[in-house]
């Protein structure tokens, strides 16, 4: 399906990267029923503790799976955001699921893991990008090493399906937007270095040994559960915490959010698409608002009226800073039957629920990188 006429495939220069564009887009279509069932198939999670991990663990629960939760080992024996997930405990007494403590970057736990798995969804990373500049060499062992661990693993087991998680910071700022899959990848941090860098593993693993990987390349996803070094839980935080004065960096720059049961929804359908090895498809919404936009959304939400901040430590460097993301959701739609379900207006107002009794008021404005 091409994109729609109104998305204009509008071409960005270097002396117009923060030029206006279409934000509210073609209506995108409806998502179609899954074909397939996940139902009774061992499926690997890696970062299961996380933010997007915990979420797709209780999908595959939800709809039947056997999940094997890989949680970055630590000596309190913890599942990190699994740890509060009622949905996940009952699992783990009922033998629908169980849980691995250990680290990615480790290729023999990594194997012994995978060994008896349906499906291997990896979603283990290091993701925030301002601490990427400050300790760029973990996110190389992370991110590139920790994925041909388990690249090798489901090459050696004969896995029959892994979907590798990719990020839209790959593209960097965009030569056109809507940004479809074809687009030029463009590492303008070190975190989106190593993500490419990942992405590009599991396509030589398909071409070069037919490994059945898919890249699944979600846009923005936000929601419960995500940390506050991400925008939409800072600013949701501070106006919580009855902030007057809400501390951002650049409030230009534009993204295309998706929420994280949508997400969530789109690894369930990748784990069951009959796709070619290496095929990357992206998760958008195909609609792009402003960091400012964003905070007026939140107010809005809040019932706040509090002003916008801007702190130096909060600005990525110059060359750094993506200034837009606007997906083409068209191909996840033909390749997955997937569509966003919520919008970020109800995603929003979901994230802040979360969020109030969660919030501390004298650390909700502490910047984390």
């Amino acid at each position: 399906m091409p994109a729609p006429s109104r998305w204009g495939g509008q071409t960005m220069s270097n002396h117009d990267e923060k030029a206006d564009v279409t934000t509210e887009l073609t209506p995108a279509p409806m998502a179609a029923p899954i074909d397939g069932s996940i139902a009774g198939k061992t499926v690997l999670v890696t970062g299961s503790d996380g933010f997007i991990g915990s979420h797709v663990v209780e999908r595959l629960l939800a709809d039947g799976a056997h999940v094997r939760a890989f949680c970055l080992y630590n000596s309190n024996g913890s599942t990190g955001w699994l740890d509060e997930s009622d949905a996940f405990r009952a699992a783990v007494r009922d033998g629908q699921a169980e849980v691995v403590l250990g680290d990615i970057r480790d290729p023999e736990h990594v194997m012994a893991t995978t060994e008896g798995v349906d499906v291997v969804l990896h979603l283990a990373a290091l993701i925030a990008i301002p601490f990427s500049y400050v300790a760029p060499r973990s996110y190389v062992e992370t991110n590139v090493i920790g994925t041909l661990n388990v690249l090798e693993a489901v090459r050696r087991h004969g896995t029959p399906r892994m979907v590798n998680t990719s990020t839209s910071e790959v593209y960097g700022t965009p030569e056109s937007v809507p940004i479809t899959e074809a687009h030029p990848l463009r590492g303008q941090s070190p975190y989106s270095a190593t993500k490419i860098s990942a992405d590009k593993m599991c396509e030589s693993y398909a071409l070069s040994f037919e490994t059945p990987v898919t890249t699944l390349r979600p846009f923005n996803t936000f929601g419960p559960r995500q940390s506050t070094r991400a925008v939409i839980p800072t600013v949701l935080s501070q106006l919580l915490a009855g902030a007057r004065e809400i501390k951002l960096g650049d409030v230009t720059p534009k993204r295309d959010f998706t929420f994280v049961t949508d997400t969530a929804d789109g690894f369930v359908r990748a784990a069951l698409a009959e796709v070619e090895p290496g095929a990357t498809i992206q998760l958008g919404t195909g609609r792009t608002v402003s960091v400012g936009d964003v905070v007026q959304l939140c107010c809005k939400v809040t019932g706040s009226d509090a002003q916008i901040v801007t702190e130096s430590d909060r600005i990525r460097p110059e060359g750094s800073e993506v200034q837009i993301l606007l997906s083409d959701p068209s191909r996840a739609n033909e390749v997955l039957g997937w569509a966003p379900t919520v919008s970020l207006e109800e995603g929003l107002a979901a994230t802040a629920e979360w969020l109030r009794p969660r919030v501390d008021p004298e650390t909700a404005g502490r910047y984390h990188r």
